[in-house]
């Protein structure tokens, strides 16, 4: 099995005040006054092509910015990144027409309906016509939205309506490696289950390589063939699932669970943090 996308030593900082403490007790001196905030450091991992490879950690760990270093979004201040065999620097053409993001602060035109906004993302990709409007209400049907609601305005449907449109138009491009940053974050448990369905469709029938972020233990278990726990900018382990549970001895009986291994891991609990820096 071929990689689909390779992590060299990735290291990524930003120049910025009011930055969390374990930030400020790792920063390095900028030379410009101002701390120099290490968000990722020094990290590496493969992913293989067909592979569903997931980045489990807290908010603030470093998760966002890897995606926007491997969806040529950052440029890296070090390493080395190669998607497909396209370094993400140098050839960031060729690795935007392989690739579709999705994240938590998807964008639209707000006046305008899912069906408007899908085929005008469409159309930059050289794609449209009647096929297009039936892929996107097959798409938008399948993820749980209702016909009629597909031709009303954006602005009027709830966030996490919002995010199954952000899914649909990264899945009408079909891209070879799919980046999804917290895919299912604000959506109720009905809608998570049908986007992670989705998910591993995508993975299973057109053999699209994924990668996942989130800080949803229970997400990152059932759909990642294998996990990186990253903490504070650096990859702290790097498992299929049950390994990692099985760095973790049983208490009373009682299965570890990846809140179990990363308590282990790092000292502290899976819990919500500050938003990285720039990322």
């Amino acid at each position: 099995m071929s990689e689909a996308v390779i992590v060299r030593e990735a290291y990524k900082h930003f120049g910025k005040r009011g930055v969390p403490l374990w930030q400020r007790l790792r920063q390095r001196g900028s030379g410009n006054g101002q701390p120099r905030v290490v968000a990722v450091d020094h990290v590496s991992f493969t992913v293989r092509e067909g592979e569903i490879f997931g980045v489990l950690g807290p908010n603030g760990s470093g998760k966002s910015t890897l995606i926007r270093l491997i969806a040529t979004l950052l440029l890296p201040d070090g390493g080395e990144i190669l998607v497909f065999g396209y370094d993400v620097v140098r050839q960031a053409m060729q690795v935007q027409r392989l690739i579709n993001r999705v994240s938590v602060e998807a964008s639209f035109f707000k006046k305008l309906s899912p069906m408007e906004n899908l085929q005008y993302g469409a159309r930059l990709y050289g794609m449209g016509g009647r096929e297009i409007r039936r892929q996107v209400v097959e798409i938008l049907t399948r993820l749980g939205l209702e016909e009629r609601v597909i031709y009303r305005p954006m602005e009027e449907m709830s966030r996490g309506m919002q995010q199954k449109v952000a899914i649909a138009r990264a899945l009408l491009s079909r891209p070879r490696l799919l980046l999804l940053d917290e895919p299912t974050t604000g959506l109720d448990p009905r809608s998570k289950r049908e986007v992670q369905a989705v998910v591993r469709e995508l993975r299973e029938v057109h053999g699209t390589t994924i990668l996942l972020t989130t800080h949803d233990m229970a997400e990152a278990e059932v759909l990642c063939d294998r996990i990186a726990i990253m903490d504070r900018g650096r990859i702290v382990a790097l498992d299929t699932p049950g390994n990692l549970k099985a760095l973790v001895p049983q208490q009373n009986g009682d299965l570890p669970t990846l809140e179990d291994v990363f308590l282990a891991l790092t000292g502290r609990p899976l819990t919500e943090e500050e938003p990285e820096s720039g990322g």
